[in-house]
Order: C-alpha cells, then sequence, then structure tokens
C-alpha cells in the first residue's frame, strides 16, 4: 500500500475501485508526466451518494453535506489517477482541482463545498496536496448530482 493509501486509511478512508463512466470517455488521460481525470461524480458503489441542488432550505442539499460528497468526488478522482499508475506515491503534485456545485439561484457558498475535495488532497498527500483550485456554481450536473471534481497531477519522472 502507498503512503497515500496509508494517510487515508488514517482517515478511515479507502481508495475505490474506479467509477465506470456514465458517458462516451474514460476516468483519466495521461500525457506525459500529467494525469488528468475526467469529472468525478459522488459515485459510491456504483450509485450516486445523493441528487440535487446544493443551496439553504428545505429539498436542497446542505452546503455540509456537499463538502462530504465533494471529499467523495475527490475519492473517486484518486481512484481514477491509481487506475492509471497503480502506485500513487508517483503523484508529485496535485496540480489543479476544478469542482462543480450545482447551485440554488440563491447559493454562493461554492468555495466552502469545494473545500471538501481540497482539504482531502491534503490529507492524503501532505504538502504535494496543495493545489490550485477553481469552484463553479451551475445549474445541473449529469444524473443530477449535486457535486464534480475533476484533478490534475504530475507524476515523478520514471
Amino acid at each position: 500500500m502507498s503512503k497515500v493509501e496509508d494517510r487515508l486509511a488514517e482517515l478511515g478512508l479507502t481508495v475505490p475501485e474506479v467509477a465506470k463512466p456514465v458517458a462516451a470517455y474514460v476516468p483519466a488521460v495521461q500525457d506525459g508526466r500529467r494525469i488528468y481525470t475526467s469529472g468525478q461524480l459522488p459515485m459510491v458503489s456504483g450509485s450516486l451518494a445523493e441528487t440535487g441542488k446544493v443551496g439553504q432550505g428545505e429539498g436542497l442539499v446542505s452546503p455540509e453535506r456537499a463538502a462530504e460528497l465533494a471529499q467523495i468526488c475527490a475519492l473517486n478522482a484518486i481512484a481514477a489517477v491509481k487506475g492509471l499508475v497503480g502506485d500513487l506515491d508517483k503523484v508529485t503534485q496535485v496540480v489543479k482541482l476544478v469542482g462543480f456545485v450545482a447551485s440554488d439561484p440563491a447559493f454562493t457558498g461554492q468555495p466552502g463545498v469545494i473545500n471538501g475535495a481540497s482539504e482531502l488532497m491534503g490529507k492524503a498527500f501532505g504538502d504535494a496536496g496543495i493545489h490550485a483550485r477553481s469552484a463553479v456554481g451551475v445549474a445541473v450536473l449529469p444524473l443530477d448530482a449535486p457535486v464534480e471534481v475533476e484533478i490534475v497531477v504530475a507524476l515523478a519522472d520514471d
């Protein structure tokens, strides 16, 4: 097991199987020393953990729950990277994280939601998990997911 997986285990987390694509794409692509993941939804055992828009109020996914879902997305992104490289200790830097939040029109807390993903990267990869980031509010995401996360990572030279 890698050091990254050991850190995740200390948090009570394991790297899941790579989530199956829901359309015509692959979970991740390697280009030289970089791996680009596709957008990862909060899938757990092949199903969305939750659906709906994020915001405050009845019938909406709370920002706190959405941050937990963003962490699931990030874990799925880590799984996509592992699916290509095998050993997560080959990752030398999480370069960029992009998070999308299906937002109620009045909701402006997207950065706090995506912190769920960003904080997991720091806990899993240590200093190599510090990254550039975008947190974007959108009207709707695939399958009515509340959040979606993609990452770009750099690998060590072979």
